[in-house]
């Protein structure tokens, strides 16, 4: 169907070589350069159809003056045999007379069977036949020169030289548009002239004839070329205008798009049934009306109407051509957009007769474009600008504050335990209350201040105009005293904080990136002070950057130097006193700063992901150590929930015990409660798998984090660790120490698990914990963390005293 972008060609560029690119014949070629000598002879592309189609307008013409190539001939003829019959006799004129015929009857031939060769493409047969023809009937007329001529006296081989040069002119005069006939003729009967020249010693004539020759040559292409262009160019139009027709008449019939005319008044004149349905009304009512009136809406009368509208009235009322123009328009009470081109009428006088052109309507179209357009830089959650559009009007503001000496901001907010809300109540109250947070931010930010969502549960506000110290101090305040009342989502009343970073340009940075990197470490530094407060930028903050990336050089330097041991703590069965197991505890020993616990390195494996190569060591070490240990206790190691959740832990908890030659049933895997937050389906499968291989599994520090009773119904844990904070809480007497053991206790029983007390340390809190039901315990009581090499000493004295009794 024809469309908007295609009427811009059909009124003005030439649409040959978009539309008819693929239509048979089509010949791309429009200048000199591009028709090469060869292409002109028909010597190039013998079995392309552009070649074929050249040919076919060449070759049609020999049809049209056949007779005159006839006639002349005939003529020429007649002055041979008037010329040399008395002297060689009429047998050898009859057989020579003869043969002329023969070889122009196969030229007509020929040219009888090219007559419709303009409309269809010539085969390169036809193209050789005619060849042969013209070879044919060259070396008629050559025989002449070599039989005839040497009979006759000077003065008629001058004069057959004449006939024949006038044979050849006639060619090419008569049919420029064959040059490889008039060349082959030419060839033959000039080279024929200039031998019977130099054989006589008429060394001038000879070259005479070869300068006739070569003009007779150079004028035959020269006119052949000439020719192909004007056919060309007259098959161009022709064709466009077969395109037009042929686009016209599907737009009719199938196209979605309507035609329009307009008269020099500007009304509609002969509306299409399109066009017609597209404002409403039938065409006989649409006939005749100004086309403003009709598009145009209520705002026809008050002059209200939209800009689009208007730059239409100001193209037709100055007769400028348009393509592409989207006018707003208001048709059949609803508000449209239609893409519009046009271009102005004129009769053959030159006077103005209004316009034509062609619409469509692309309402739907141009509101996809604007959804997308506001995806890209809007969120869809809050509605608030996204990320880059945030990152733009920073730029800007750091671009006017450059150029006017002013100051601009960026303040950078992370709600505080909302990721505890999207993981117990579910991610669609964790998103309605991110929309809540949006529309509070909202009210509490001025029109030259932009607030945005970076993502997750971080925002960010630029400030422009006016940004200050004190007026970046106001808002944090605002912000951190707004988000902290409740919100309420459906049947929840829910309370999170916020922590702000801010930077203040061109200060704290010139660039975007400077900028969000500056706020983002105040951030960080807000956020590790306790949440809840504004922290600016300033330098010393830097300085904290380069020592953390120090730190985690000199971690990783470690891992591959291996500056890591193990030391493991006891557990000590509570019936029988003896040591039943160990759990194993990394340590790095640092080269400047000595032997480090986990607390000092982990948390910060834990933010750079080097917590999975250094959890990987610390499973292989402990497997392979306690391989080695006299006695059958169990081994336990933690593991982070980043190490449970890749996709490859249970793999390398296999590989582990392979290496090593530990029984499965001696490793025991502790998670802690926080490993549940992520996914816990996934945790649970993978840590089911664990159990499949014979492994156990101990839940950690039970009672510190996102206790659920659901998660140990449904993984059979083989022991509870109790953290040592109620351990001390219940010895001094704290009631919700007491009873959470208890509680913890009686609930282990119930699902038949092991209870550990961790971190016993007197015999107050071991008898203790014997009271409240414990089965196991661990602690500074027993021993302290130690070796492999201590272990089996402890080991042998065990078994001494094991054997003394």
């Amino acid at each position: 169907m024809i469309n908007i972008h295609q009427f811009q060609y059909l009124y003005g560029v030439p649409i040959i070589a978009r539309y008819t690119a693929g239509m048979k014949g089509y010949v791309a070629p429009t200048t000199t350069g591009e028709l090469s000598t060869l292409m002109v002879l028909g010597l190039k592309g013998l079995g392309s159809q552009d070649a074929a189609r050249l040919r076919g307008f060449q070759y049609a013409q020999l049809a049209k003056v056949s007779r005159t190539r006839l006639l002349t001939q005939a003529l020429a003829a007649l002055v041979v045999v008037a010329l040399y019959a008395p002297l060689l006799g009429m047998d050898q004129m009859a057989i020579w007379c003869l043969a002329l015929v023969t070889s122009l009857l196969f030229m007509m031939l020929g040219d009888r069977n090219l007559a419709n060769a303009e409309v269809r493409q010539v085969t390169a047969y036809e193209f050789l036949f005619q060849a042969v023809a013209v070879v044919v009937n060259a070396l008629v007329w050559s025989a002449v020169l070599w039989v005839f001529v040497p009979y006759g006296p000077r003065q008629a081989h001058f004069e057959i030289w004449t006939v024949l040069a006038m044979l050849m002119t006639v060619s090419a005069v008569v049919i420029p548009t064959v040059p490889m006939a008039t060349l082959l003729f030419s060839a033959i009967v000039g080279g024929a002239a200039i031998g019977s020249f130099v054989g006589g010693g008429y060394m001038a004539m000879a070259g005479v004839a070869g300068l006739f020759i070569a003009c007779i040559a150079l004028g035959t292409v020269e006119s052949a070329r000439q020719f192909l262009l004007s056919r060309m160019a007259v098959a161009s139009v022709a064709e466009r205008n077969e395109v037009v027709s042929l686009l016209l008449r599907e737009s009719e019939d199938e196209g979605a798009d309507w035609l329009w005319t307009l008269d020099a008044r500007h009304r509609v004149s002969k509306p299409g049934r399109r066009f017609a349905d597209a404002i409403g009304l039938p065409p006989e009512d649409a006939e005749g009306q100004s086309l403003f009136q009709l598009i145009a809406g209520p705002g026809w009368e008050t002059g209200d109407v939209h800009p689009s509208l208007r730059e239409l009235v100001a193209r037709l009322r100055g007769r400028e051509g348009f393509a592409g123009l989207a006018v707003r328009v208001h048709v059949m009470g609803r508000l449209r957009w239609w893409e519009m081109s046009g271009a102005p009428r004129w009769d053959a006088a030159g006077g103005f007769e209004g316009f034509h052109g062609v619409a469509s309507d692309v309402t739907e179209q141009r509101e996809t474009a604007e959804r997308i357009a506001y995806l890209a830089r809007y969120d869809t959650l809050t509605g608030l600008p996204n990320r880059m559009m945030v990152t733009e009007a920073l730029g800007d503001a750091l671009a006017r504050a450059g150029k006017w000496n002013g100051n601009c901001a960026l303040m950078m907010i992370d709600l505080d335990r909302f990721k505890a809300v999207n993981d117990t109540l579910g991610h669609p109250v964790g998103d309605a209350l991110l929309a809540q947070v949006a529309q509070r931010l909202r009210g509490l930010t001025r029109s030259s201040e932009m607030v945005g969502r970076l993502g997750g549960d971080e925002f960010a506000i630029v400030l422009t105009d006016g940004a200050d110290s004190g007026r970046i101090a106001t808002l944090a305040d605002a912000v951190i005293d707004s988000i902290s009342q409740p919100f309420t989502v459906g049947s929840n009343e829910l309370q999170i904080g916020a922590s702000i970073g801010s930077a203040m340009g061109p200060r704290d940075g010139r660039s975007v990136e400077e900028m969000m990197r500056n706020a983002d470490l105040a951030l960080y530094r807000s956020k590790g002070s306790g949440r809840g407060i504004h922290s600016p930028y300033d330098a010393s903050l830097q300085a904290r950057v380069r020592e953390r990336e120090r730190q985690e050089d000199a971690l990783r330097t470690a891992l591959e130097r291996e500056q890591f041991h193990l030391q493991y703590q006891p557990v000590v069965d509570l019936v029988s006193e003896r040591v039943v197991g160990f759990e194993a505890l990394v340590r790095w020993q640092n080269p400047t700063q000595g032997l480090l616990g986990p607390d000092q390195f982990v948390p910060l494996a834990e933010e750079t992901g080097l917590i999975l190569p250094l959890g990987q060591w610390v499973l292989n070490a402990a497997a392979r150590e306690a391989a080695g240990w006299p006695g059958p206790a169990r081994i336990g190691v933690n593991v982070t929930p980043r190490q449970v959740m890749g996709a490859d832990f249970v793999d390398s908890v296999v590989q582990a015990l392979a290496v090593s030659g530990l029984a499965p049933q001696r490793l025991d895997i502790e998670v802690t409660e926080s490993i549940f937050k992520r996914d816990p389906d996934a945790i649970r499968a993978t840590l089911e798998r664990i159990l499949a291989l014979g492994c156990t599994v101990s839940l950690d520090d039970f009672g510190s984090g996102h206790s659920s009773l659901d998660y140990l119904r449904k993984l059979q844990f083989s022991s509870i660790k109790v953290d040592r904070g109620f351990v001390k809480g219940a010895l001094s007497g704290n009631v919700e120490s007491l009873a959470t053991i208890r509680a913890v206790v009686a609930m282990a029983q119930g699902l038949e698990m092991g209870i550990v007390a961790e971190g016993v340390e007197t015999a107050e809190e071991l008898a203790l914990m014997r009271e409240l039901g414990c089965t196991r315990v661990q602690g500074y009581f027993f021993g302290r963390p130690m070796d492999s090499v201590a272990i089996n000493r402890l080991f042998a004295r065990e078994n001494r005293r094991a054997r003394q009794v």
